[in-house]
């Protein structure tokens, strides 16, 4: 931990969001593939806290499930009733015990909030010997925002006025108040005890805490972020798509300054936990969602949705979905493939137009060139499946494995019926259902044989142009003959 540690983050994560008009507790939305307090706590790990508390209060028992999923050994507090955001911290401070140092309290909807800025403010905090330190931003429009009022001569906090009670020359102020602050342990619970609730809200304001500091004798400071849009909260869904394009724009400059060719920012969504290699390749409208990983001198899109799938070096997809499957080194999908969970295509293997793909294993060099469905299924190195084929995978109970071999020639038109198995180095002829088991090296032929009725049109469908047609061919062949 660095001397600007703080001793505790408290994120305040309570409120119902109605604005939102939703069944899910806005903190728990999700931009960029994490829940809004999802960001904000991973902001705050950066700066290595000491503890860490959520106070939660909507939908606590939701909130608490999902960060129990999500942001393991963060801890809780319960906020019964929304009595105001200085309630709350209190409420967080008790979970936590005695706290002696800084204390940062934070917003849980403020997903572009950086752990940078966080930490700025920290070292802003113990570097001035501030009591309070409130993290604050020059906007171009303060309309609406408590205005954040200074000593022209030490720069210290004097005030924060909201805008209702602005004078019109508080109203040309710029720099606003965050709600995001640095503490000092000891004065903060010292102050939380001497808050009232006698206002038109009937709660009590963590605001209220910078009055009572300062008229104890300590300073209250300020930290500028660097950004504006990094305090940004989110109260409507107008304002979660904001965030999204925002922090969208953030990563995808981060993947470009990193070697990354984004073709086309614009149509292009990742989620924070994608990460690329040197020279990987991006092509409009492509989405990466989850632990998705593009490796070095990869190709995606254009037009693919990628969730939690791993593409090796080299590798080439286009117009795919995939979900959770690995694509090898070299190796080709698309256009207009389906890859589901449990695929592996091996290296320089390949999974063709309109082929889809479930819990299928692909080996080296293997191609399923289009019109396929491969499910539940195993297929060796350097093989060949025939166009619209299907691996008959599910009796309608239970679903059963299909193993070909390597370097085998499958016809067109195959099924092949689960459990089955197809040695190496096997062909089968087109048209063929396969059930039983192929020993290595033959030619499986499974069809019936093919019996050909002649005059049955002209018999069965007269005066049709069909039955016109065949009598046409008929005359000239008796003619040429």
């Amino acid at each position: 931990m660095s001397a600007s540690s703080p001793a505790a983050v408290v994120v305040l994560a309570a409120g119902g969001g109605t604005r939102m008009k939703s069944k899910t507790p806005k903190v728990l939305h999700e931009v960029a593939g994490r829940s809004l307090v999802g960001h904000v706590v991973a902001a705050a790990r950066e700066l290595g806290p000491e503890q860490l508390v959520v106070v939660v209060g909507h939908a606590g028992e939701q909130v608490v499930a999902h960060l129990e999923a999500t942001a393991a050994s963060v801890r809780t507090a319960f906020q019964a009733e929304q009595n105001g955001t200085g309630h709350a911290t209190r409420i967080g401070l008790q979970e936590l015990g005695g706290v002696e140092g800084t204390v940062i309290v934070v917003c849980g909807d403020t997903p572009l909030l950086s752990g940078e800025t966080l930490g700025a403010l920290a070292v802003t905090h113990a570097t001035d010997g501030n009591a309070v330190t409130v993290l604050t931003a020059e906007v171009p429009d303060s309309t609406g925002y408590g205005r954040i009022v200074r000593d022209p001569v030490s720069g210290a906090v004097t005030a924060i006025v909201e805008h209702k009670d602005a004078s019109p020359a508080q109203h040309a102020i710029r720099e606003i108040n965050s709600g995001v602050f640095a503490f000092d342990g000891r004065l903060l619970v010292d102050a939380l005890s001497k808050l009232r609730s006698d206002n038109s809200q009937g709660e009590e304001y963590l605001t209220d805490v910078l009055s009572i500091v300062r008229e104890a004798g300590h300073r209250v400071g300020a930290s500028v972020a660097k950004d504006h849009r990094e305090i940004l909260g989110i109260n409507n869904r107008v304002q979660l798509a904001e965030a999204r394009r925002l922090l969208n724009q953030r990563l995808l400059e981060q993947a470009m300054l990193d070697g990354v060719t984004i073709v086309d920012p614009a149509s292009t969504l990742v989620d924070v936990t994608v990460t690329f290699g040197q020279d990987a390749v991006v092509h409009p409208g492509t989405q990466l969602l989850g632990n998705t990983h593009v490796a070095e001198d990869a190709e995606v899109g254009p037009n693919s949705r990628l969730k939690d799938t791993v593409v090796h070096e080299g590798a080439r997809v286009d117009n795919t979905v995939s979900d959770s499957a690995e694509i090898g080194p070299g190796a080709t999908v698309g256009p207009y493939a389906y890859l589901r969970p449990g695929t592996k295509l091996g290296a320089k293997a390949k999974a063709g137009t309109y082929v889809e793909m479930k819990n299928a294993t692909i080996g080296e060099g293997t191609k399923v060139p289009h019109l396929s469905y491969v499910g539940d299924a195993t297929i060796g190195d350097h093989s060949n499946i025939g166009a619209a084929s299907v691996f008959v995978n599910y009796d309608g109970v239970n679903k059963h494995h299909t193993t070909i071999g390597s370097h085998c020639r499958t016809g067109s038109d195959n099924m092949f019926v689960a459990p089955v198995t197809v040695g190496d180095g096997v062909y089968t002829a087109a048209g063929s259902v396969i059930t039983k088991d192929v020993p290595a090296g033959s030619l499986a032929v499974a069809r019936g044989q093919q019996r050909n009725i002649e005059g049955w049109v002209a018999r069965k469908r007269p005066g049709s142009a069909a039955a016109q047609a065949a009598l046409a061919a008929t005359q000239d062949s008796d003619g040429e003959s």
